[in-house]
């Protein structure tokens, strides 16, 4: 795949989920450098637009880069998987289950007004979701299976879901209480 094309390339990083942070800022900052419009002030439109065009590809490659599950889901979608497919909604039965009884949860703690159980629900989807980061980082850098980290990626994108709604349930039972 050609730079035009790969987020890792453009920034000269290799296809990994596990990224060193450090690396990709000091190689979003070397891009910027070269493409930011303001270089490109005193010269012809054309000139402009492009260096635009690249800024703008810049910046949404470091957008996705830096975000682990957003990283996740374009290293997927490189290796022919796409977890975001609306349409591919199969999950082991035990997570559905798992989803079931987080959501009883949840109802049950809004019910209640109780912060203590909101704030189990919110421990317990931390360390689900360290747990997936490192299922997905093992499926995709070490064992090359893109479809296996799919499947997890889609149970990570379920958490990040879940968790707003057990913020936004959070925020409500800490307005209520005195």
């Amino acid at each position: 795949m050609d730079i035009d094309n790969n987020h890792f390339a453009l920034f000269g990083l290799s296809e990994r989920f596990a990224l060193d942070a450090g690396a990709l800022d000091r190689a979003y900052r070397e891009v910027q450098t070269q493409v930011h419009p303001d270089r490109f002030a005193n010269r012809g439109a054309t000139e402009q637009r492009v260096a635009l065009q690249w800024a703008t590809r810049a910046n949404e490659a470091y957008r996705v880069l830096r975000d682990p599950l957003k990283r996740a889901i374009y290293l997927c979608t490189l290796r022919g998987q796409d977890p975001a497919d609306e349409h591919d909604t199969k999950m082991a039965q035990p997570f559905l289950i798992q989803q079931l009884e987080w959501r009883e949860a949840l109802d049950d703690a809004r019910a209640n007004q109780d912060a203590a159980a909101i704030d189990a629900l919110r421990h317990e989807l931390d360390a689900m979701r360290t747990t997936l980061t490192n299922e997905v980082e093992q499926a995709l850098d070490r064992d090359d299976h893109a479809d296996l980290a799919s499947e997890r990626v889609r149970r990570w994108m379920f958490i990040e879901r879940f968790a707003e709604d057990v913020e936004s349930a959070s925020d409500r039972t800490r307005s209520t209480v005195p």
